[in-house]
């Protein structure tokens, strides 16, 4: 599912991109209500924030949580990346594994 957004500001993008460095997924959520394009990247940069926080948790196991903790970590930059991309393309793209979870949120 790619749409090109003919109307994504530059302030939408840089928005926009906040969804995919951390907790700062919550200035989106919460400054850019109106804004489709910042809410849907919000939407799986939030769920992207909620795996990070899951693979931060397993981690905390010895030895085998610290292998997944190591490749999932990994996984969630790639998908920051990929999202952060999207944005600066303007694209309104589903990241894999993560958009369909995010497309559940009704923010």
């Amino acid at each position: 599912m790619t749409k090109k957004t003919s109307k994504a500001s530059s302030d939408n993008k840089m928005i926009a991109v906040l969804s995919y460095i951390g907790i700062l997924v919550l200035i989106p959520l919460l400054a850019a209500k109106d804004d489709e394009f910042a809410q849907f990247h919000a939407k799986q940069g939030l769920v992207l924030f909620l795996a990070a926080l899951a693979v931060g948790l397993v981690g905390m196991i010895p030895v085998l949580g610290w292998l997944v903790a190591f490749f999932g970590g990994i996984g969630c930059l790639v998908l920051s990346v990929m999202g952060i991309i999207n944005v600066v393309n303007g694209e309104r793209k589903q990241l894999p594994l993560v958009g369909q979870f995010a497309d559940k949120f009704n923010i």
